[in-house]
Protein backbone atom coordinates (compact mmCIF):
# COMPACT_ATOMS: atom_id res chain seq x y z
CA UNK A 1 0.00 0.00 0.00
CA UNK A 2 1.51 3.36 -1.02
CA UNK A 3 1.85 6.10 1.56
CA UNK A 4 -0.80 8.14 -0.26
CA UNK A 5 -3.27 5.23 -0.12
CA UNK A 6 -2.44 4.67 3.54
CA UNK A 7 -3.11 8.34 4.26
CA UNK A 8 -6.47 8.22 2.48
CA UNK A 9 -7.44 5.00 4.28
CA UNK A 10 -6.48 6.49 7.63
CA UNK A 11 -8.50 9.65 6.89
CA UNK A 12 -11.51 7.56 5.91
CA UNK A 13 -11.20 5.54 9.11
CA UNK A 14 -11.13 8.72 11.20
CA UNK A 15 -14.14 10.13 9.32
CA UNK A 16 -16.01 6.87 9.78
CA UNK A 17 -15.35 6.74 13.51
CA UNK A 18 -16.36 10.37 13.85
CA UNK A 19 -19.59 9.64 12.01
CA UNK A 20 -20.34 6.63 14.25
CA UNK A 21 -19.44 8.60 17.36
CA UNK A 22 -21.59 11.49 16.22
CA UNK A 23 -24.49 9.15 15.65
CA UNK A 24 -24.04 7.62 19.11
CA UNK A 25 -23.99 11.07 20.66
CA UNK A 26 -27.10 12.08 18.76
CA UNK A 27 -28.78 8.82 19.71
CA UNK A 28 -28.00 9.31 23.39
CA UNK A 29 -29.93 12.59 23.28
CA UNK A 30 -32.98 11.00 21.67
CA UNK A 31 -35.69 9.20 23.60
CA UNK A 32 -38.58 7.05 22.40
CA UNK A 33 -41.67 7.15 24.61
CA UNK A 34 -43.94 4.20 23.84
CA UNK A 35 -47.36 5.04 25.19
CA UNK A 36 -51.07 4.31 25.02
CA UNK A 37 -53.51 5.64 22.45
CA UNK A 38 -55.30 8.54 24.06
CA UNK A 39 -52.18 10.08 25.65
CA UNK A 40 -50.96 11.29 22.25
CA UNK A 41 -51.88 14.97 22.63
CA UNK A 42 -50.76 15.16 26.25
CA UNK A 43 -47.28 13.89 25.46
CA UNK A 44 -47.01 16.15 22.44
CA UNK A 45 -47.37 19.16 24.76
CA UNK A 46 -45.39 17.59 27.59
CA UNK A 47 -42.47 16.72 25.31
CA UNK A 48 -42.17 20.32 24.10
CA UNK A 49 -42.10 21.54 27.71
CA UNK A 50 -39.52 18.94 28.72
CA UNK A 51 -37.24 19.74 25.76
CA UNK A 52 -37.27 23.43 26.75
CA UNK A 53 -36.71 22.57 30.44
CA UNK A 54 -33.82 20.24 29.64
CA UNK A 55 -32.15 22.82 27.39
CA UNK A 56 -32.51 25.49 30.06
CA UNK A 57 -31.15 23.34 32.90
CA UNK A 58 -28.40 21.42 31.07
CA UNK A 59 -27.68 23.41 27.92
CA UNK A 60 -28.28 20.26 25.87
CA UNK A 61 -30.72 19.65 23.06
CA UNK A 62 -32.86 16.55 23.25
CA UNK A 63 -35.37 14.96 20.88
CA UNK A 64 -38.40 12.97 22.06
CA UNK A 65 -40.12 10.55 19.71
CA UNK A 66 -43.62 9.19 20.43
CA UNK A 67 -45.37 5.92 19.64
CA UNK A 68 -49.04 5.38 20.47
CA UNK A 69 -51.45 2.44 20.16
CA UNK A 70 -53.41 0.15 22.47
CA UNK A 71 -51.48 -0.22 25.73
CA UNK A 72 -51.14 -4.01 25.65
CA UNK A 73 -50.21 -4.02 21.97
CA UNK A 74 -47.50 -1.47 22.76
CA UNK A 75 -46.17 -3.57 25.62
CA UNK A 76 -45.92 -6.59 23.34
CA UNK A 77 -44.11 -4.51 20.70
CA UNK A 78 -41.54 -3.40 23.29
CA UNK A 79 -41.10 -6.96 24.53
CA UNK A 80 -40.56 -8.05 20.92
CA UNK A 81 -37.79 -5.52 20.40
CA UNK A 82 -39.21 -2.02 19.86
CA UNK A 83 -36.47 0.15 21.39
CA UNK A 84 -38.45 2.32 23.77
CA UNK A 85 -36.40 4.24 26.33
CA UNK A 86 -39.50 4.73 28.48
CA UNK A 87 -43.00 3.31 28.58
CA UNK A 88 -45.94 5.39 29.79
CA UNK A 89 -48.95 3.11 30.01
CA UNK A 90 -52.50 3.20 31.34
CA UNK A 91 -52.42 -0.12 33.19
CA UNK A 92 -49.78 -1.62 35.46
CA UNK A 93 -50.25 -5.13 34.05
CA UNK A 94 -48.59 -4.02 30.82
CA UNK A 95 -45.55 -2.75 32.73
CA UNK A 96 -45.51 -5.88 34.89
CA UNK A 97 -45.53 -7.93 31.69
CA UNK A 98 -42.38 -6.07 30.59
CA UNK A 99 -40.82 -6.57 34.03
CA UNK A 100 -41.51 -10.31 33.75
CA UNK A 101 -39.77 -10.29 30.38
CA UNK A 102 -36.71 -8.62 31.91
CA UNK A 103 -37.23 -5.45 29.88
CA UNK A 104 -37.94 -3.08 32.79
CA UNK A 105 -36.76 -3.34 36.40
CA UNK A 106 -38.58 -5.77 38.69
CA UNK A 107 -39.07 -2.97 41.22
CA UNK A 108 -40.20 -0.43 38.60
CA UNK A 109 -43.17 0.67 40.74
CA UNK A 110 -40.78 1.85 43.48
CA UNK A 111 -38.51 3.85 41.16
CA UNK A 112 -40.88 6.85 41.07
CA UNK A 113 -43.47 8.28 43.50
CA UNK A 114 -47.10 7.13 43.77
CA UNK A 115 -46.44 3.60 42.50
CA UNK A 116 -44.68 5.16 39.51
CA UNK A 117 -48.00 6.65 38.39
CA UNK A 118 -47.70 10.45 38.07
CA UNK A 119 -51.34 10.82 36.95
CA UNK A 120 -54.64 8.97 37.18
CA UNK A 121 -57.86 9.00 35.19
CA UNK A 122 -61.29 7.45 35.34
CA UNK A 123 -63.87 6.07 32.94
CA UNK A 124 -66.85 8.07 31.77
CA UNK A 125 -69.34 8.05 28.91
CA UNK A 126 -69.27 10.19 25.79
CA UNK A 127 -72.61 10.56 24.06
CA UNK A 128 -73.68 12.43 20.97
CA UNK A 129 -74.54 16.09 21.39
CA UNK A 130 -77.78 16.51 23.32
CA UNK A 131 -77.59 12.95 24.70
CA UNK A 132 -80.45 11.66 22.49
CA UNK A 133 -80.70 8.32 24.36
CA UNK A 134 -80.82 10.02 27.76
CA UNK A 135 -77.86 8.07 29.15
CA UNK A 136 -77.08 8.89 32.77
CA UNK A 137 -75.52 5.83 34.41
CA UNK A 138 -74.28 2.28 33.84
CA UNK A 139 -77.80 0.85 33.94
CA UNK A 140 -78.63 2.74 30.75
CA UNK A 141 -75.90 0.89 28.85
CA UNK A 142 -77.74 -2.42 29.01
CA UNK A 143 -80.99 -1.13 27.51
CA UNK A 144 -81.81 -3.03 24.31
CA UNK A 145 -81.79 0.06 22.08
CA UNK A 146 -78.37 1.33 23.20
CA UNK A 147 -75.17 0.50 21.30
CA UNK A 148 -71.90 0.82 23.22
CA UNK A 149 -68.43 1.39 21.76
CA UNK A 150 -65.61 0.06 23.92
CA UNK A 151 -61.98 -1.00 23.54
CA UNK A 152 -61.19 -4.73 23.45
CA UNK A 153 -59.99 -5.55 27.00
CA UNK A 154 -57.49 -7.98 25.47
CA UNK A 155 -55.63 -5.24 23.58
CA UNK A 156 -55.96 -2.07 25.64
CA UNK A 157 -56.04 -0.87 29.22
CA UNK A 158 -58.89 1.45 28.22
CA UNK A 159 -61.07 -1.61 27.62
CA UNK A 160 -59.95 -3.38 30.78
CA UNK A 161 -60.80 -0.39 32.94
CA UNK A 162 -64.20 -0.02 31.22
CA UNK A 163 -64.96 -3.69 31.96
CA UNK A 164 -63.77 -3.45 35.58
CA UNK A 165 -65.66 -0.19 36.11
CA UNK A 166 -68.91 -1.82 34.97
CA UNK A 167 -68.27 -4.87 37.15
CA UNK A 168 -67.37 -2.66 40.10
CA UNK A 169 -70.52 -0.58 39.68
CA UNK A 170 -72.64 -3.63 40.46
CA UNK A 171 -70.40 -4.68 43.37
CA UNK A 172 -70.36 -1.19 44.93
CA UNK A 173 -74.17 -1.16 44.85
CA UNK A 174 -74.19 -4.38 46.88
CA UNK A 175 -74.39 -6.89 44.04
CA UNK A 176 -72.71 -10.31 43.91
CA UNK A 177 -70.07 -11.45 41.45
CA UNK A 178 -72.76 -13.47 39.67
CA UNK A 179 -74.89 -10.35 39.29
CA UNK A 180 -71.87 -8.36 38.10
CA UNK A 181 -71.11 -11.03 35.49
CA UNK A 182 -74.72 -10.97 34.30
CA UNK A 183 -74.64 -7.16 34.04
CA UNK A 184 -71.35 -7.04 32.13
CA UNK A 185 -72.58 -9.80 29.82
CA UNK A 186 -75.65 -7.71 28.96
CA UNK A 187 -73.45 -4.68 28.36
CA UNK A 188 -71.24 -6.55 25.89
CA UNK A 189 -74.34 -7.80 24.04
CA UNK A 190 -74.80 -4.13 23.17
CA UNK A 191 -71.23 -3.75 21.83
CA UNK A 192 -71.28 -3.83 18.00
CA UNK A 193 -67.48 -3.80 17.63
CA UNK A 194 -64.43 -4.11 19.88
CA UNK A 195 -61.96 -1.33 19.11
CA UNK A 196 -58.21 -2.00 19.14
CA UNK A 197 -57.38 1.03 21.27
CA UNK A 198 -58.81 4.25 22.65
CA UNK A 199 -58.25 6.33 19.55
CA UNK A 200 -59.67 3.57 17.35
CA UNK A 201 -62.78 3.58 19.55
CA UNK A 202 -63.12 7.36 19.23
CA UNK A 203 -62.76 7.15 15.46
CA UNK A 204 -65.45 4.46 15.28
CA UNK A 205 -67.80 6.56 17.40
CA UNK A 206 -67.27 9.94 15.77
CA UNK A 207 -66.07 9.37 12.21
CA UNK A 208 -67.88 6.12 11.48
CA UNK A 209 -70.93 7.05 13.59
CA UNK A 210 -71.02 3.65 15.31
CA UNK A 211 -72.85 3.39 18.62
CA UNK A 212 -74.76 5.68 20.95
CA UNK A 213 -72.19 5.89 23.73
CA UNK A 214 -68.43 5.56 24.02
CA UNK A 215 -66.86 4.36 27.28
CA UNK A 216 -63.41 5.93 27.54
CA UNK A 217 -60.96 7.82 29.71
CA UNK A 218 -61.91 11.22 31.08
CA UNK A 219 -58.93 12.73 29.23
CA UNK A 220 -60.38 11.81 25.83
CA UNK A 221 -62.96 14.60 26.17
CA UNK A 222 -60.25 17.24 25.74
CA UNK A 223 -58.68 15.40 22.81
CA UNK A 224 -62.02 15.13 21.00
CA UNK A 225 -62.81 18.81 21.51
CA UNK A 226 -59.41 19.74 20.06
CA UNK A 227 -59.50 17.35 17.13
CA UNK A 228 -63.16 17.40 16.14
CA UNK A 229 -64.35 20.69 17.61
CA UNK A 230 -66.35 21.39 20.75
CA UNK A 231 -69.99 20.40 20.89
CA UNK A 232 -69.62 17.08 19.07
CA UNK A 233 -70.06 15.06 22.26
CA UNK A 234 -71.39 15.45 25.78
CA UNK A 235 -69.52 13.95 28.73
CA UNK A 236 -71.65 11.92 31.13
CA UNK A 237 -70.18 11.09 34.53
CA UNK A 238 -71.63 7.87 35.95
CA UNK A 239 -72.45 7.71 39.66
CA UNK A 240 -69.58 5.27 40.28
CA UNK A 241 -66.34 4.69 38.39
CA UNK A 242 -62.82 3.36 38.77
CA UNK A 243 -59.45 4.93 39.51
CA UNK A 244 -57.15 4.25 36.57
CA UNK A 245 -53.46 4.75 37.35
CA UNK A 246 -51.11 5.72 34.52
CA UNK A 247 -47.80 3.96 35.30
CA UNK A 248 -44.40 4.83 33.83
CA UNK A 249 -41.08 2.97 33.67
CA UNK A 250 -37.61 3.15 32.23
CA UNK A 251 -36.86 0.41 29.68
CA UNK A 252 -33.59 -0.88 31.11
CA UNK A 253 -32.80 -3.00 28.07
CA UNK A 254 -32.75 0.06 25.81
CA UNK A 255 -31.16 2.67 28.07
CA UNK A 256 -28.32 0.33 29.00
CA UNK A 257 -27.62 -0.16 25.31
CA UNK A 258 -27.93 3.52 24.35
CA UNK A 259 -26.62 5.15 27.50
CA UNK A 260 -29.84 7.12 27.98
CA UNK A 261 -30.64 6.10 31.55
CA UNK A 262 -30.10 9.52 33.13
CA UNK A 263 -32.06 11.28 30.40
CA UNK A 264 -34.92 8.78 30.68
CA UNK A 265 -35.09 9.32 34.43
CA UNK A 266 -35.09 13.11 34.00
CA UNK A 267 -37.91 12.76 31.45
CA UNK A 268 -40.11 10.74 33.82
CA UNK A 269 -39.17 12.80 36.89
CA UNK A 270 -40.43 15.93 35.13
CA UNK A 271 -43.92 14.42 34.97
CA UNK A 272 -44.08 15.05 38.73
CA UNK A 273 -42.98 18.69 38.45
CA UNK A 274 -45.46 21.54 38.80
CA UNK A 275 -45.30 22.16 35.06
CA UNK A 276 -45.71 18.49 34.19
CA UNK A 277 -48.70 18.18 36.52
CA UNK A 278 -50.22 21.36 35.12
CA UNK A 279 -49.95 20.10 31.54
CA UNK A 280 -51.57 16.83 32.64
CA UNK A 281 -54.47 18.70 34.22
CA UNK A 282 -54.99 20.73 31.04
CA UNK A 283 -55.41 17.41 29.23
CA UNK A 284 -57.90 16.17 31.84
CA UNK A 285 -55.44 13.73 33.38
CA UNK A 286 -55.88 13.85 37.14
CA UNK A 287 -52.65 15.17 38.69
CA UNK A 288 -51.14 13.71 41.86
CA UNK A 289 -50.30 17.23 43.05
CA UNK A 290 -53.10 18.29 45.38
CA UNK A 291 -52.37 21.96 44.65
CA UNK A 292 -52.77 21.47 40.90
CA UNK A 293 -55.82 19.24 41.41
CA UNK A 294 -57.46 21.95 43.50
CA UNK A 295 -56.65 24.57 40.87
CA UNK A 296 -58.44 22.49 38.22
CA UNK A 297 -61.35 21.42 40.41
CA UNK A 298 -63.83 22.53 37.73
CA UNK A 299 -62.29 20.07 35.26
CA UNK A 300 -62.46 17.04 37.54
CA UNK A 301 -66.06 16.55 38.56
CA UNK A 302 -66.63 14.68 41.82
CA UNK A 303 -67.94 11.13 41.61
CA UNK A 304 -67.66 8.00 43.71
CA UNK A 305 -64.40 6.28 42.79
CA UNK A 306 -63.12 2.86 43.77
CA UNK A 307 -59.66 1.37 43.28
CA UNK A 308 -58.74 -1.87 41.56
CA UNK A 309 -57.22 -3.11 44.82
CA UNK A 310 -60.51 -2.54 46.66
CA UNK A 311 -62.50 -4.95 44.51
CA UNK A 312 -60.05 -7.04 42.46
CA UNK A 313 -56.96 -7.38 44.74
CA UNK A 314 -54.67 -6.10 41.95
CA UNK A 315 -54.63 -5.58 38.20
CA UNK A 316 -52.49 -8.71 37.90
CA UNK A 317 -55.14 -10.74 39.69
CA UNK A 318 -57.87 -9.17 37.55
CA UNK A 319 -55.85 -10.06 34.47
CA UNK A 320 -55.71 -13.73 35.50
CA UNK A 321 -59.39 -13.98 36.39
CA UNK A 322 -60.94 -11.80 33.71
CA UNK A 323 -58.67 -11.13 30.73
CA UNK A 324 -56.30 -14.05 30.17
CA UNK A 325 -57.34 -16.49 27.45
CA UNK A 326 -60.31 -18.51 28.65
CA UNK A 327 -61.02 -16.03 31.44
CA UNK A 328 -64.25 -14.37 32.47
CA UNK A 329 -64.25 -11.83 29.63
CA UNK A 330 -63.87 -14.54 26.97
CA UNK A 331 -66.76 -16.48 28.49
CA UNK A 332 -69.05 -13.46 28.74
CA UNK A 333 -68.21 -12.14 25.29
CA UNK A 334 -68.72 -15.53 23.64
CA UNK A 335 -72.11 -15.87 25.32
CA UNK A 336 -73.00 -12.34 24.25
CA UNK A 337 -72.45 -13.14 20.57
Amino acid sequence: MTSRIKTIAFALAIASSAFIGGNAAAQSNTLLNVSYDVAREFYKDYNAAFVAHYKKTTGQDVKIDQSHAGSSAQARAVADGLEADVVTMNTSTDVEFLAGAGVVAKDWAKRFPDNASPTTSTMLFLVRNGNPKGIKDWEDLIKPDVKVVVVNPKTGGNGRYAYLAAWGYVKKKGGTDAQAAEFVGKLFKNVPILARGGRDATTAFLQRSIGDVLITFESEVVSIDREFGTGKVDAVYPSISIVAENPVAIVERTVNKKGTGALAKAYLDYLYSDEGQEIAAKHALRPRSQAVLKKYAATFKPLQLFTVQELFVSLSEAQKVHFNDGGQFDKLYSAAR
